[in-house]
């Protein structure tokens, strides 16, 4: 975000502007200052990039927020606006003669150096973290238009999404994969909403990105701050905040057309209403989403089977209780439809699907958070309390349980239909306690709660007597207890150096119940086993600022799932299968973030090394019911790179990837398959290419031409080297043009240019894909328009 930086106020007396801060700033441009002061200060500065990549300036002493402001830019082409005691606004120094000054290019967002980040639970510049991060700014995902996970993928070193369909895809990070399947092991990527995790053993649910202020990514294990479920790191969606200072408006509309299939639209907007100057405000957006189909299913006789439609909204309220404590509360709610999944089966007839039940998936999405937050003179608290309700289900055409399995043989069956559902509810209260920003000693200690109560009905049927008869019934009961005490503390060591040490003890208990009803020849069975995992998850890491800038560290981090229970099939579970432990993910990294030719080239670039031990992988047996196991250890080596240049004349690249080299070893003797060499779902290499160009037109008009190229390399589906499934190995492309004036934009795009068919994804129905070849194919070339205006 170019255009400006938003600090989130930890620290420090709600009247900065008058009392004296204690600062210190070393050479820096001025738009770095600015972010120290921001920082130090505990204010939100707004605008930093008017200022330009130049100057050097230092501060050192006791200053008032004025005194500091003067100094810093005393010789910029900028000034200051205080807004309130929490905000700065940095404007531009008006020229002299207004009407012959010429008009300067728009700087290309692609160079993110001044971004600020949270992702810690502690803003830092993004230049200035000891880990592997990455943001994308709200100008990047518009001008991108990455509106979903999924789109993400290719500017974001390391990251990718399976792509089973809409609200059905798991997050990867880093080649840390468990699989490329979703069931009951927890998620290997945490995926937070603003302060809150919304995803436990669920797929992702594939929040559409309106009014959404940035994304945060930060790679490899986060045990110690974050807890289970972030063993290869953490994916936050940060909103948009109402700002009680003014009125803010805006609106989108797409509408677009696929090769061989429906048309689709978007609709999106917000709204950003003050209620009491300074002290209060709301936000409101909301959004419809269609997708349409483009697969043909030639036994059911349809044609576009596989359209999608997403619609949902999000309310935000703040409040300044007092100079200082302040109240945050959001709401958020996302329904997402697919009328069929997207794979086809290339050895049937036509290449083409057929399926004798509609695949459908629904995937539904409710939150609501309360946040209230105060400042003092030593630091700050804040206490966020959430409740996310997540109810999602899946049909799959199951009729090869009794044509292959030879399951129910007194049941003369040809057809069948296999239902899965969730209802998953998560209650968390997450206590933060941070000191103030400006000491060479810095801490947070935390305290977090949670409880999810998950229900998992499941049921297979057949058409019988004209009605459907159901052959088997589970009701699947978790509950899930997490206790955890965290903690981080840093030390400025002097000569730019300074350590770091954290961890977290935790306490996660599990309940399992299960009810099945299994018709003859199988017998009807209950299910209840408890257990309860804890342990200590520790961080260490050691940076050293230079004097240019430049950051250079190490890093000792773990990740860690705890265990659960395996209650599903026609049988009593097996003693060896009915359990699988926990795992843990052991990470050391070292790396480099550079800022060259007045911080127009940057480059951040990690190596790292991982020991997985106890992989948890989700499984299918023969008859197509899920189950987990502990299938092996691994060692991962892996190197990522981020490296962006803008030239003056309005022209930016940058170029992320991905290089990593796994290796399985120590096979569960209880998994009676040979094992890959390679852990499955994701490929050695990956990589993504951004490039804009931006410049300025006659009457008031401006130009960017963006350009998008990812590539994923090769990949095998599942840990089980007798089922051959390789996929990958393709380059997704994504063009676009965007005229503007004044507030409003118009753009052309168009996605998979060159009308690629490459395998996304092999696999699509648990019942078949060990049997019949299925591949997911890139969505055909779609050609779209987008009007859009903020106000």
């Amino acid at each position: 975000m170019l255009g400006g930086i938003a600090l989130a106020c930890l620290a420090g007396r709600a009247d900065a502007a008058d009392s004296r801060l204690r600062l210190s700033i070393p050479v820096r441009s001025y738009a770095d200052a600015l972010i120290d002061l921001g920082l130090q200060a505990n204010i939100s500065i707004l605008g930093t990039s008017t200022c330009g990549a130049g100057g050097r300036v230092q501060l050192s002493g006791s200053y008032t927020l004025e005194q500091a402001l003067d100094r810093i830019l005393n010789d910029a082409p900028c000034r200051y606006r205080i807004v309130d005691a929490r905000t700065v606004r940095i404007i531009p120094m008006l020229p002299r003669e207004p009407a012959a000054a010429p008009r300067e290019p728009v700087r290309t967002q692609t160079v993110i150096s001044e971004l600020v980040v949270t992702a810690t639970k502690r803003p830092a510049a993004l230049g200035r973290l000891p880990a592997g991060v990455s943001v994308l700014s709200r100008g990047r995902i518009d001008s991108t238009r990455a509106v979903d996970p999924g789109l993400t993928t290719g500017q974001l070193a390391g990251v990718l999404t399976t792509n089973l369909g809409p609200g059905r895809d798991k997050l990867l990070i880093r080649g840390l994969s468990d699989g490329a399947f979703t069931g009951r092991t927890r998620s290997t990527v945490s995926t937070y909403l603003d302060d809150t995790p919304i995803n436990y053993n669920a797929p992702d649910p594939d929040l559409r990105f309106v009014d959404v202020d940035r994304i945060e990514v930060v790679r490899g294990p986060q045990g110690a701050l974050y807890g289970s479920g972030a063993i290869a790191g953490i994916f936050r969606i940060v909103t948009a905040k109402p700002d009680p200072e003014r009125f803010a408006a805006g609106a989108s509309a797409t509408v677009a057309t696929t090769r061989g299939g429906d048309a689709s639209h978007e609709l999106d907007g917000y709204v950003n209403i003050p209620l009491v100057k300074d002290r209060a405000a709301i936000r409101i957006a909301a959004y419809e989403d269609v997708q349409g189909g483009y697969l043909d299913d030639v036994n059911l006789r349809l044609a576009n089977v596989d359209q999608t439609r997403r619609d949902g909204g999000r309310v935000a309220l703040n409040l300044k209780l007092s100079d200082d404590w302040r109240f945050e509360a959001t709401a958020a709610t996302q329904h997402l439809r697919s009328n069929d999944t997207q794979y086809v089966t290339p050895d049937n007839v036509n290449g083409m699907r057929s399926n004798r039940v509609r695949e459908a998936h629904n995937n539904d999405f409710s939150f609501v958070s309360a946040k209230i937050a105060g400042d003092f003179e030593w630091g700050s608290v804040s206490s966020t309390l959430s409740y996310v309700h997540h109810v999602f289900s899946s049909q799959y055409d199951a009729s090869a349980v009794f044509q292959v399995t030879g399951a129910f043989p007194t049941r003369e069956a040809d057809l069948g239909a296999f239902v899965e559902a969730t209802r998953s509810n998560m209650l968390v209260q997450d206590l933060v306690v941070r000191s103030a920003g400006a000491s060479r000693l810095s801490w947070l200690v935390g305290l977090y709660a949670a409880r999810t109560l998950e229900h998992s009905p499941s049921e297979l049927t057949i058409p019988q007597a004209g009605r459907q008869a159901t052959l088997y019934t589970e009701r699947r009961k978790d509950v899930l207890t997490e206790l955890a005490l965290y903690g981080e503390a840093g030390y400025a060591l002097g000569g730019g150096w300074t350590a770091s040490l954290g961890g977290r003890v935790f306490q996660s208990r599990v309940r399992t119940t299960a009810d099945l009803e299994i018709s003859a020849p199988y017998s009807p069975r209950n299910f209840a086993r408890s257990e309860t995992f804890d342990g200590f998850s520790p961080k260490i890491s050691l940076q050293r600022e230079l004097a240019n800038g430049d950051l250079i560290y190490g890093l000792i981090t773990e990740g860690y799932r705890p265990g659960g229970f395996n209650s599903s099939g026609f049988f009593a579970i097996n003693t060896a299968r009915e359990t699988f432990r926990p795992d843990r993910l052991r990470n050391y990294e070292v790396g480099a973030k550079i800022r060259r030719l007045d911080n127009r080239l940057t480059l951040r670039a990690t190596a790292y090394y991982d020991d997985w031990s106890n992989i948890q992988s989700d499984r299918y047996r023969q008859s197509g019911l899920s189950y987990t196991a502990n299938v092996s250890d691994a060692r991962i080596l892996g190197l990522e790179a981020e490296l962006g240049y803008e030239w003056s004349w309005g022209f930016g690249i940058q170029l992320n990837g991905l290089l990593a080299s796994s290796r399985t070893r120590n096979v569960n003797p209880a998994f009676n398959a040979p094992i890959t060499k390679d852990l499955p779902g994701v490929p050695q290499t990956s990589g993504g290419v951004l490039a804009v160009y931006q410049r300025d037109l006659p009457d008031d008009l401006s130009l960017r031409l963006v350009g998008e190229a990812a590539y994923i390399g090769r990949s095998d589906l599942s840990f089980d080297q007798s089922l051959p499934r390789e996929m990958g190995h393709f380059v997704r492309v994504r063009l676009s043009a965007e005229v503007a004036r004044d507030a409003w934009r118009l753009a052309a795009f168009v996605n998979n240019p060159f009308d690629d068919e490459s395998d996304t994804f092999a696999y699509g129905n648990p019942f078949t894909f060990d049997r019949v070849r299925q591949v997911t194919p890139q969505r055909p070339r779609t050609v779209g328009l987008r009007l859009a205006a903020d106000f």
